[in-house]
């Protein structure tokens, strides 16, 4: 098998188990935050569905409470970023650098995607304890993810090029 093949099947096969360690880090994360909302009575937020809904093409009302939507928006972005996970714990990626930066791109992303179809509000607008509780979510998710990631999957593709100059 040519190199750059065996390459992509490891890529594809370190992205599978990431799939597995990003349902782990929304399992987590859902868990975390139904203990938050029981000690603080916050609500359910529906603006992960509803924008799942706007990008197939309905316009749901700030009403709806599409609880299926909400929970295909939930696990599958956490599927989808858990692959990008496993794919970084691939090539090296690891750690609390990793897990930062994971947790920036899971907030980056649901921001796009919300903002994007216009069901969500930037988060500069959002009140402080909202913005705290979304980032520490986020971050319960991307540690979980990372770590069961990393224990999934060797860095087997790091690459040792690069790091004497760029």
């Amino acid at each position: 098998m040519p190199a750059t093949t065996d390459r992509r099947a490891r890529l594809l096969a370190a992205a599978g188990r990431g799939v597995v360690a990003g349902l782990a880090g929304v399992a987590v994360m859902t868990t975390a935050e139904k203990a938050e909302q029981a000690l603080t009575h916050r609500p359910n937020s529906y603006v992960p569905a509803r924008a799942l809904l706007t990008l197939l093409g309905r316009h749901p009302s700030d009403r709806e409470h599409p609880w299926v939507a909400n929970h295909a928006m939930h696990w599958g972005t956490g599927a989808a970023l858990g692959a990008l996970r496993g794919v970084w714990a691939a090539v090296g990626l690891r750690g609390p650098r990793a897990h930062l930066a994971h947790t920036a791109v899971r907030l980056s992303f649901d921001q796009t995607v919300e903002n994007a179809t216009g069901v969500g509000a930037p988060p500069r607008t959002w009140p402080v304890r909202e913005q705290v509780v979304d980032v520490a979510h986020k971050a319960v998710y991307s540690l979980v993810t990372g770590l069961v990631a990393e224990r999934l999957v060797a860095p087997e593709l790091q690459s040792r090029r690069g790091t004497g100059s760029h």
